[in-house]
């Protein structure tokens, strides 16, 4: 409505009325100039700036302004398991060998020591497991030569050496290396269902470089390493069950393990763990349409990157019931992430290896610890410096705020906005002069607006993030911006002197205008303002007093334009003003009760 009625006003105010040029210009710019919300672009920016910086205090990176928003509105949050609960670092607790008959028998030999010993001197970029590995144990006084090398992938989940006249080696997962159903596989899965993370050392019968390799293995022992779940790990999953935020632990570790470190937690529930390796992504009728179609082109498990229709119904009904996945590969990751959105969820993913890129840039926030991979900290949109998953629910509590108070300093521009149109449109119909001076439109959003919007867009704001955000602020806004409009323009009827009146008189029409304008526009305030806190109230009585002062004071009045001497306009202007405030309070309450939403006058006790 700006470009229709603004025109009409320009008509109006400077050719319609025959008045002189500058009381034309005056009130056409008192009538275009508070159309405009500008300072609510203003108000955004600062609250948004000030978040980054309270988050930066608490070591976490910004790396996209909307984020903070984002994660607000974020109702799952997808973690690793490695590097979020547990710490990234871990602990070789023990080695057990086999026997002949290839049990677990006890400590391993001294071979089994040396071999470990080559495969993390010959590494040249070590993992969290080979890094605790080569702690524990005492460098090889003489390195084997290395012929062919394999590091390990998350798609692979092996690692390996292939030595000169020392065979070949290779350190991973049981589940993967071991056949299904043998001792050193059964081992292995009990032993991680404690929560420990346990590696197998084989020998395998082929290079490490080769197609198919390793070919077949011999188990030579089980490498046992303990994980150190996070301190703050328990408390940060409580918090998001508090906020009806779903937590999916997603990790490429044996789902056993996985289990066992929820359960440990007691907040996620691990007692149902899903194998990853178990799940058919692929709806059949379509894997047959993009059979043979390359990585590159961006298909993935036979659906395409941008779409989730060719996720198999079954693969996206596992991932919304169940909170447990182990052995996930980088391209399930994603796929899981893809199921999720599929479903209308607003979803998070949290990791610090290279394994999460392709999840992390499908999520709509992407969380990346700041120990992780330069690649993963790239993508994301918030890196936690200090690598603690803990300081995700205060990057939700500063994105609630934002969001919260932009709503409540949304409310007031809008409203301005509104009652801005309607008095100009209601004049350009009646072929008035504008009511007010463009030095009235300044003051009226100096406490009203300027100084509680800005005070308000810093303010604690613990409300949940919701929905429809445009279509609460135009329900409060629009009703309150016609009350405002016809309340003014009311006064201004009841007011206006005769045509050819002198100055005099039309200043104090325009004063009880203004003063009725400024009584609906505050009381306004004091709705969105709720619920109070004693610092809102005094913001309240510091508003009314100013203009208690600027509408008083001699010399204000001077300055101002104003002129509060005719006590017949200025009680029209009162009462009609005060008839709107009842109307503004009857509009929230009505409305309060038609959305089902309890009215708080006081912001209840912890």
């Amino acid at each position: 409505m700006l470009v229709p009625v603004g025109l009409l006003t320009i008509w109006t105010q400077l050719f319609g009325l025959g008045q002189p040029w500058r009381e034309g210009l005056t009130g056409m710019v008192a009538a275009l100039v508070p159309m405009v919300p500008e300072g609510l672009v203003l108000m955004t920016s600062i609250a948004f700036a000030v978040g980054v910086i309270r988050l930066g205090q608490r070591q976490c990176l910004v790396q996209e302004l909307p984020a903070i928003e984002g994660l607000a509105r974020v109702d799952v949050v997808c973690a690793d398991k490695t590097g979020t609960l547990t710490e990234s670092g871990m602990r070789l607790s023990e080695v057990r060998g086999f026997d002949g008959s290839g049990m677990p028998s006890g400590p391993a030999p001294a071979e089994v020591t040396e071999i470990l010993a080559q495969l993390t001197a010959t590494e040249p970029n070590p993992n969290a497991s080979l890094a605790a590995i080569a702690e524990a144990i005492a460098a090889p006084s003489v390195i084997w030569t290395e012929t062919h090398h394999a590091p390990f992938t998350s798609a692979r989940k092996w690692s390996g050496s292939t030595f000169d006249g020392q065979g070949t080696w290779v350190l991973g997962a049981p589940d993967v290396l071991a056949p299904e159903g043998s001792a050193a596989r059964e081992a292995a899965e009990e032993i991680g269902a404690s929560g420990l993370r346990v590696l197998l050392l084989a020998e395998g019968s082929l290079p490490v470089t080769d197609p198919a390799a390793p070919g077949t293995v011999t188990p030579a022992a089980l490498v046992i390493l303990e994980q150190r779940v996070r301190p703050d790990a328990r408390s940060t999953l409580e918090f998001f069950a508090e906020q009806h935020v779903q937590v999916k632990v997603i990790s490429g570790d044996n789902a056993r393990s996985v289990g066992a470190v929820t359960t440990l937690l007691g907040v996620v529930g691990g007692s149902d763990p899903i194998d990853a390796r178990t799940l058919s992504q692929v709806d059949p009728d379509d894997a047959q349409t993009h059979a043979g179609q390359p990585a590159a082109l961006g298909f993935v498990g036979g659906h395409h990157d941008d779409q989730t229709t060719h996720l198999s119904e079954a693969f996206v009904d596992a991932v919304a019931r169940h909170t447990v996945f182990g052995r996930v590969t980088p391209d399930q990751k994603r796929a899981m992430v893809l199921a999720l959105k599929s479903r209308g969820h607003t979803v998070a993913m949290t990791g610090d290896g290279v394994n999460d890129v392709l999840a992390l840039k499908k999520a709509d926030i992407g969380v990346a610890m700041g120990a992780g991979s330069p690649a993963t900290r790239a993508v994301a949109q918030i890196v936690l410096l200090d690598n603690k998953f803990a300081t995700l629910p205060y990057v939700v509590a500063e994105g609630r705020r934002v969001i919260g108070n932009i709503e409540r300093v949304a409310n007031l521009f809008l409203t301005k906005t509104v009652y801005s149109v309607l008095i100009a449109l209601l004049v350009g119909i009646w072929q008035l002069p504008f009511p007010l001076q463009p030095i009235h439109v300044t003051i009226t959003g100096w406490f009203t607006i300027g100084v509680p919007a800005f005070l308000l867009s810093l303010a604690p704001n613990h409300e949940r993030a919701r929905p429809g955000f445009a279509r609460r602020v135009l329900q409060l806004a629009l009703p309150s911006g016609v009350v405002v409009a016809i309340c003014t323009f009311t006064t201004y009827l009841l007011c206006r002197p005769p045509v050819g009146s002198g100055e005099a008189l039309r200043t104090q029409a325009s004063t009880a205008s203004l003063a009725c304008l400024i009584i609906v526009a505050t009381w306004v305030l004091s709705v969105v303002a709720r619920p109070y806190e004693w610092w809102k109230v005094a913001l309240l009585v510091l508003s009314v007093a100013a203009y208690v002062a600027i509408f008083l004071v001699p010399f204000t009045q001077s300055l101002f334009l104003l002129d509060a001497g005719n006590a017949a306009m200025m009680r029209t202007g009162l009462t009609v003003g005060l008839a709107g405030a009842a109307a503004i309070e009857a509009i929230w309450w009505i409305q309060g009760r038609l959305r089902g939403e309890p009215r708080r006058w006081w912001v209840a006790d912890d």
